[in-house]
């Protein structure tokens, strides 16, 4: 059965294979879906091992559940829409919705086997409160990073290039234990450690002295689960229904002071109850503590926090199964895991590293001050904003006679907004269809529903466009709207911006919010790719992993990051219900952070010029970005001049 014939029947998993000494091998990410698919007991995909080499998993299968359905597959065999992608990736049924990146298709596995079977709370349990762990991008959440990327990738690194993990421990595997360190905070911590507090209470009234003391140096150790925590986690867990822990506190303990109550110790990686992070982290956490071998006493001597987790996450029903399905022998004779000696605060990494963070906050100087004084230190400087003139401002889509399905009129927003709308796309469109030739592929980053992407889709017919967005319900319903159409020329990725990898000849983002014009215009300079970008919410933008402000040469020999910071924050300030100079100011940050913005992508080669979408109103947030890649030999020469599209 070919990979085309089984989507039609299954959605269809694709994993990565990787070879380390001439033999086939599974990465981590491949490792921790696999746990996944063997923990919730899932069915539902067809599995695809993903290699460049024509390998054969025969030598991997202990490490493969035997009641998954799994194939071998060449990285040329890949359907388009997978090989522009990051593996682990997710191809639906109808061939045109891919879900990539580790977090997605986790969290796909568990809403998918929710939807084969309702009643395993176990599994629904895995989302976390609001069912919103790992939900957060890696871009904008330092703990998805962490665990995403962070952990997965230093074990991967560290079991690459073995020579010096005696000396050093990995710092994302640092960065865990710390967090393992700190109190929990939960939706009701007020009332749970009210619990805690008359339980301990109670235990001291029944315990005699000598056991007393027996107990506080066990609980010292960090070897031993709190008893009410440890319920409280595995209550969460059960599939049938649990009574409540304990009745209600009696008026002695309601009536102590919040801050008087003992705090709530991390039981599982995000605080009490186990999830997709403890899922993440467990094969992670188990390659590495194998690796140490004959030093782990001297390694695992700084990371209690962590080995107490590791024996934790083993009394979760159904954790030593899926995990022996996997090949993955959590009791491993290998990993000593007590009878440790506890650190002193002094040579605890963990405490180290979180004192040269302290010392790196404390030398930063606290910056006072407005917009004026920096507009007019740039100003001085010869730095002001200077728009482009609009190559066609009065030019529009024929809204008229273009389906419904298109129109954002027919969508749920107001009639005022809908309007808005449409003069927004008109602007993006015109500029996306001059640049556009046939055969290009087009990018909608940060889709959302696929205002933009759908409108193109249709527009330009001899174009391949395709929607990236990291919120599943908006992507799921762009694709609903482009079936209503009969859309040939469209596709849909769920993931980050990081994970698509794919070719493509023009990018383009409405209203990207923070960081991510930033990261949008890095993918396409990457790609040697044209853009056309409206940026948005200029107060999110801060330093990231790969980002630093200002970002331009001129900028930063003028401005601090502090001060660049004020026009940011100061660029949001241009709504319609502001005094006229005050949006004025909002309009000159805007304009001076973008060309920040253009210059730096100037250095790649870029022409780049800032505009205004017309009409101003259209939005507060009304400015538009517009790059043409270098020039190259023995392509198309694309003219600077902006000229204004035809539509037939």
């Amino acid at each position: 059965m070919t990979a085309t014939e089984a989507k039609q029947q299954h959605p269809s998993l694709y994993l990565e294979v990787c070879s380390q000494n001439e033999e086939p091998r599974l990465p981590l990410h491949t490792s921790i879906v696999l746990f996944l698919l063997s923990y919730c007991e899932c069915k539902t995909f067809k599995v695809f091992l993903v290699s460049n080499k024509a390998n054969s998993s025969e030598p991997l299968r202990s490490h493969l559940p035997v009641s998954l359905d799994v194939s071998d597959i060449q990285l040329e065999a890949l359907p388009p829409l997978v090989k522009g992608c990051r593996l682990p990736a997710v191809l639906d049924e109808a061939g045109s919705l891919c879900r990539a990146g580790l977090a997605v298709v986790l969290r796909h596995i568990i809403n998918k086997t929710i939807e084969a079977d309702p009643s395993r709370n176990d599994v629904l349990a895995l989302l976390g409160f609001k069912k919103t762990c790992l939900k957060a991008c890696a871009e904008v959440s330092k703990w998805t990073r962490l665990c995403e990327i962070g952990i997965p990738s230093a074990v991967e690194e560290h079991l690459r290039n073995p020579t010096d993990q005696y000396q050093q421990l990995p710092l994302s595997i640092l960065t865990l234990e710390r967090r393992l360190a700190e109190p929990v905070k939960v939706h009701n911590d007020d009332k749970i450690r009210r619990q805690k507090l008359q339980e301990q209470r109670q235990n001291e009234k029944n315990e005699p002295p000598e056991s007393q003391g027996n107990l506080d140096s066990e609980s010292k150790s960090g070897q031993v689960c709190d008893g009410l925590e440890l319920r409280a986690a595995l209550a969460k867990l059960s599939v049938d229904s649990v009574p409540a822990l304990t009745t209600r506190e009696n008026s002695e303990i309601r009536k102590v002071k919040t801050t008087d109550l003992p705090p709530l110790e991390h039981v599982f990686a995000e605080g009490l109850y186990f999830t997709l992070t403890d899922v993440v982290l467990l094969p992670c956490i188990y390659q590495y503590l194998c690796s140490l071998r004959t030093h782990a006493a001297s390694t695992l001597h700084h990371l209690p926090h962590l080995l107490r987790w590791y024996s934790r996450v083993q009394e979760v029903p159904g954790v030593l199964r899926a995990a022996e399905a996997c090949g993955i022998l959590l009791s491993d004779p290998r990993v000593p895991t007590s009878g440790l000696p506890e650190p002193s605060a002094e040579d605890n990494p963990a405490n180290l590293l979180l004192q040269e963070e302290d010392q790196e906050v404390t030398t930063q100087l606290p910056f006072v001050g407005g917009p004026r004084p920096t507009i007019t230190k740039l100003k001085e400087n010869g730095i002001e904003s200077v728009f482009a003139t609009h190559p066609c401002p009065s030019w529009t889509l024929p809204w008229d006679s273009l389906p419904g399905a298109i129109n954002p009129t027919e969508g749920k927003m107001s009639n005022i907004r809908a309007v808005r709308k449409m003069q927004q796309l008109n602007n993006l469109v015109a500029m996306v269809t001059e640049l556009a030739r046939p055969g290009y592929t087009i990018v909608d980053f940060c889709s959302g529903t696929g205002h933009v992407g759908i409108v193109l889709a249709h527009t330009l017919p001899d174009c391949q466009v395709i929607l990236i967005e990291n919120k599943e319900e908006s992507l799921v319903r762009a694709q609903s709207r482009s079936a209503q159409l009969g859309l040939k020329n469209i596709g849909f990725i769920q993931a980050n911006l990081d994970y698509f990898t794919g070719p493509f000849q023009i990018g383009v983002a409405l209203h990207a919010c923070g960081v991510a014009t930033d990261m949008v215009m890095e993918h396409c300079i990457q790609a040697g790719a044209a853009f056309v970008i409206s940026p948005c919410c200029y107060g999110f933008i801060q330093n990231a992993v790969k980002f630093k402000f200002p970002k331009s040469k001129q900028f930063e020999e003028t401005l601090t990051y502090k001060e660049h910071m004020i026009l940011c924050r100061f660029a949001d300030q241009t709504a319609v219900q502001l005094p006229p100079d005050r949006r004025l100011i909002g309009k000159q940050c805007m304009g001076l952070v973008d060309l920040d913005r253009s210059w730096a992508a100037e250095t790649h080669g870029y022409s780049v010029r800032v505009m205004t979408m017309e009409p101003e109103s259209c939005s507060p947030k009304n400015n538009m970005l517009v790059g043409r890649p270098p020039q190259k030999s023995g392509h198309e020469v694309i003219a600077r001049q902006v000229e204004a599209p035809v539509h037939n």
